[in-house]
């Protein structure tokens, strides 16, 4: 007897196809902070700070996050450091004279110090809402702020190389971008508590280990079929391949404190995209996984004070001996993509064991009132 297909059931959606993209090109997302200017906690004034937005010509977007007390932020395709910086100061500008007319405050950071997950609100978009249904209490625990950057690759397989290179260098993008020392009013003795959020999502933690496009669409489908996974946006990894702006998106870093850090982050990135393009300085393995989970703890722990394993050798290091490491030998691609300024500074702040966690925590020592630190974190953004 013949079978017959139900018609209700939707065959599962296929891998969207690589695009083409510059290589080396940049985008920059930051996740930010809506604080009221009372007591400085999280304030839900994101909508109105959408509509002020609106009336000003900017070059990227500016959207709402899952909460109501979150704006996101990002640049249009950038192509050197510089232009990053350009873009977000832009955006930053606007930014503040928006919240100076609501008599709110903007402030970067992973974490606020002190809000209450309870009181946040869940944005009222569609996909928040049914993301909301399905993680319960976890979407509002997940009002926590990042910067994600994307750097475009030649090629999907090239793209995947990418990823798992720069996978190596997680625990260095966590120590140098840590800044979410506080969460609830207490010093957690991390770094970067922030990734700790991240983790509780069912489709955190790392890519699988595949090397051509041809076998991550394997990958794909296996997943999709089980109907757990719709599409990419549903993998919340540390670093995911985004096929429809040609690039991979590095999600790892806090939402630093300043435009200056952040763009200088998003300049290491690009250096380091140089060096494995032009030198293929190593292959990627399955074993370099091996120890991924133990330098990612490390680096959001203890920050540039963190012990890192080398993974092709075993070796135990300092990280922030690693750090200038890398820097030193990228440093010639740094200068030909025009990310030098972005080396040198996060150079000094490896040199220095300075992080915005480590600021936060020194006016937090000085001040022992979280309020002011936040209050000293948005005078610090507006620059």
């Amino acid at each position: 007897m013949e079978s017959r297909a139900d018609p209700l059931r939707r065959a599962p959606p296929a891998l969207e196809a690589f695009h083409h993209s510059a290589a080396l090109s940049l985008g920059v997302e930051l996740e930010l902070q809506l604080v009221n200017t009372h007591d400085y906690d999280l304030a839900p004034f994101s909508d109105e700070m959408l509509r002020l937005m609106a009336r000003h010509a900017l070059p990227g977007n500016v959207v709402p996050e899952m909460t109501s007390s979150m704006i996101e932020v990002s640049t249009g395709i950038c192509h050197s450091a510089s232009e990053v910086l350009g873009q977000l100061m832009q955006m930053r500008d606007a930014l503040v004279k928006c919240a100076d007319k609501l008599n709110i405050a903007v402030v970067g950071g992973g974490t606020h110090p002190f809000q209450q997950w309870h009181e946040q609100r869940i944005y009222d978009k569609p996909r928040f809402r049914q993301l909301s249904e399905l993680y319960g209490y976890l979407s509002k625990q997940f009002t926590v702020f990042g910067q994600h950057v994307h750097i475009g690759c030649p090629d999907a397989d090239a793209a995947l190389l990418m990823l798992h290179r720069m996978s190596r260098y997680i625990p260095h993008f966590i120590a140098l971008s840590a800044s979410s020392p506080y969460v609830q009013g207490q010093d957690t003795q991390f770094d970067s508590a922030r990734l700790n959020s991240v983790f509780a999502f069912p489709m955190s933690g790392r890519a699988p280990f595949t090397l051509t496009w041809e076998e991550f669409g394997k990958f794909f489908a296996k997943s999709t079929r089980t109907g757990v996974v719709k599409s990419m946006k549903d993998f919340y990894w540390d670093i995911r391949p985004k096929p429809e702006y040609g690039t991979i998106e590095i999600r790892v870093f806090d939402t630093p404190l300043t435009v200056e850090r952040a763009t200088a982050l998003a300049g290491f990135v690009q250096a380091l995209a140089a060096w494995f393009l032009h030198e293929q300085p190593f292959v990627p393995q399955e074993d370099d996984y091996m120890v991924y989970t133990y330098n990612r703890f490390q680096a959001c722990r203890f920050g540039l004070d963190a012990v890192y394993v080398e993974p092709s050798t075993g070796q135990h290091m300092p990280l922030r001996e690693h750090i200038v490491q890398t820097l030193r030998r990228i440093d010639e691609h740094a200068q030909d993509v025009g990310a030098t300024t972005s080396v040198d500074m996060l150079r000094l702040a490896a040199d220095l064991g300075a992080n915005d966690a480590r600021w936060l925590r020194d006016v937090q020592s000085r001040e022992r009132l979280l309020a002011e630190v936040v209050r000293q974190g948005s005078l610090r953004f507006r620059g």
